[in-house]
């Protein structure tokens, strides 16, 4: 059984699947989660590399094709390096290929997670089928990962899709470094800040929301506090996701008129809350998008729930199987004989002992239905 392994990487959790094509959908068949170590990346990368190592020698007909990464960015893609992301800042120049290719001697690919992500929900979910989509993460932070004439988009250093950084107005909620950018109006973090600045003008102004009594809560308000109080009837709360489905319509405009897609894919927050969102986002949409473009991009929720991350990170395990295999480019070791990788690693591999022997050519390798099942 061909087996693809994917690794998400998070601030506090990673977790390791392993999937296999079946048909055209992945049908997983593991799944280990660990802590993620922020101070040292070499633990964390010492525990993948034995649960991948250890479920192939308790699953010895699985045969491992290639391994994809996601993990929020910055990253060096083509190096395969982490690049002291927000939520792990002590991993500067953190290597994750050669440990994993030392080891298993497959191709090996990380994208950061929204890129990751547009590659599930372009494959698996809710883009699948279109030729040009692209993916906004609107979670903790707002990110877009971009999928044009079927291909994931990167840009000249690998940072296309940094629509967060887009300002908005000169002022507002800070997010992604600046005032009034995208990300600070269309964020968790954003609508938290932006929930602090208006529950402190309505306290002073005697009119404390649900949400905020007093200025000594002003710290613990959130976007989960502000969507409860929405919920409640609060009525600063309901102005308070006005104006984010102002500034979500102005931003998705500006992507439309770009880029011009067919599917624009929204994760997280729009899709719990997207019944109060669109409201005021199909209202500014109506007002600056190009009529034609506008007419020919529908906008929907992200489909693939909380799996999403580990769709993802198998994903992008796709992407690499079939950019590295079916281009020639990689001979592929079979789990990796022992002798065969002892002469290629200078014996350096933990875990050689636990693979069995074989070796798989590229022509057989992409001749799996991994290859062609999805569209990447």
């Amino acid at each position: 059984m061909k087996v693809v392994a994917g690794i998400d990487i998070g601030g506090t959790k990673c977790a390791v699947s392993f999937a296999h094509m079946k048909e055209e959908e992945i049908e997983f068949l593991d799944k280990v989660r660990m802590e993620t170590d922020t101070e040292c990346f070499d633990n964390v990368m010492q525990g993948v590399v034995s649960i991948i190592a250890d479920k192939l020698q308790e699953n010895p007909e699985w045969r491992l094709m290639s391994i994809g990464i996601s993990c929020g960015g910055p990253l060096d893609a083509e190096k395969g390096l982490i690049l002291s992301p927000p939520n792990l800042p002590k991993w500067d120049h953190a290597d994750v290929f050669t440990p994993l290719k030392r080891t298993f001697g497959v191709p090996v690919m990380i994208q950061n997670d929204a890129d990751a992500c547009a590659l599930a929900e372009w494959s698996l979910g809710a883009g699948r089928g279109s030729r040009n989509m692209i993916f906004l993460t609107f979670g903790t932070g707002m990110g877009a990962g971009l999928i044009l004439n079927n291909e994931l988009y990167s840009g000249s250093c690998g940072l296309a899709g940094e629509v967060g950084h887009i300002r908005m107005e000169d002022d507002g909620p800070y997010g992604y470094g600046k005032y009034g950018s995208f990300e600070g109006f269309c964020s968790g973090g954003g609508i938290a800040r932006l929930g602090r600045m208006k529950a402190l003008e309505a306290i002073r102004a005697g009119n404390p929301p649900l949400f905020c009594q007093s200025e000594d809560q002003l710290d613990t308000i959130s976007g989960k506090t502000i969507a409860d109080a929405l919920h409640a009837g609060d009525p600063l709360a309901a102005e308070i996701y006005d104006i984010v489905g102002k500034y979500l319509g102005r931003g998705l405009s500006v992507l439309i008129d770009i880029l011009n897609p067919q599917v624009i894919v929204i994760g997280s927050i729009y899709g719990r809350q997207k019944e109060v969102l669109d409201k005021e986002m199909y209202r500014v949409l109506e007002l600056e998008a190009l009529a034609a473009s506008r007419g020919a991009c529908k906008i929907v929720p992200a489909s693939l729930g909380e799996m999403i991350g580990d769709y993802a990170a198998i994903s992008v395990g796709i992407k690499a199987y079939r950019d590295l295999y079916q281009k020639g480019s990689f001979q592929f070791y079979d789990m990796a004989e022992t002798s065969v990788l002892t002469r290629l690693y200078s014996g350096k591999s933990p875990c050689l002992n636990s693979h069995r022997t074989g070796l798989a050519s590229v022509s057989d390798a992409a001749a799996s239905p991994l290859s062609s099942a999805l569209p990447m």
